[in-house]
């Protein structure tokens, strides 16, 4: 499915929540949906959990 056909999708569910359901509603899904796409690229292999994790450098010396 292309990346076009999941943004649709999408829209079209947030759109739905937020007519139907009000504001929170619409946060719920947005929040699931972003929930969903973490998961989905850990899924792939396009994420590893070190990459939330890592310490990042700064002036050359860790924090």
């Amino acid at each position: 499915m292309s990346m076009a056909v999941v943004g649709l999708a999408a829209g079209m569910a947030l759109g739905f929540a937020g007519y139907f359901g009000g504001f929170g509603a619409f946060l719920l899904v947005a929040a699931l949906g972003a929930i969903g796409f973490v998961v989905g690229k850990f899924a792939d292999g396009d994420l590893e959990p070190g990459d939330f994790f890592r310490v990042g450098e700064r002036g050359g010396r860790p924090r």
